[in-house]
């Protein structure tokens, strides 16, 4: 059997899982997507968008930093098994990237639209 059960799983999941914000917060990268991710949500809130055009710029931060955890988690993975240059290494870590740049272009693509059609189309 593996650990804990029940509600002391969860709990202890829920420590496991703030450790892993605590070490990704260690990043620069993933700083600099809180501080911009955290601007766009109170910009999200504060402009007037309709419900389903805040919801979907929410979605879409939460969606960039998710991204950018795993990212950093492939990283710290390929790091720790080996810091020689392998081209598979590359690739994971090139892939991870990759990843997260289609996140934060979906993520510019929606506040455009958001605020096109909010304030220049309307």
């Amino acid at each position: 059997m593996k650990g804990k059960t029940g509600v002391r799983r969860i709990i202890n999941a829920l420590g496991y899982s703030w450790d892993g914000v605590k070490a990704a917060c260690e990043e620069a990268g993933f700083r600099q997507l809180l501080w911009l991710n955290g601007t766009l949500l109170l910009l999200a809130l504060c402009l007037p968008f309709g419900l389903a055009v805040q919801l979907v710029l929410i979605l879409a931060s939460c969606m960039s930093l998710a991204v950018e955890l795993i990212n950093t988690g492939i990283e710290a993975a390929v790091d720790h098994t080996s810091l020689d240059k392998h081209d598979l290494a590359k690739r994971a870590k090139d892939v991870g990237s990759a990843a997260q740049y289609l996140t934060l272009f979906m993520l510019a693509l929606l506040w455009l639209l958001a605020v096109w059609r909010t304030f220049v189309a309307a």
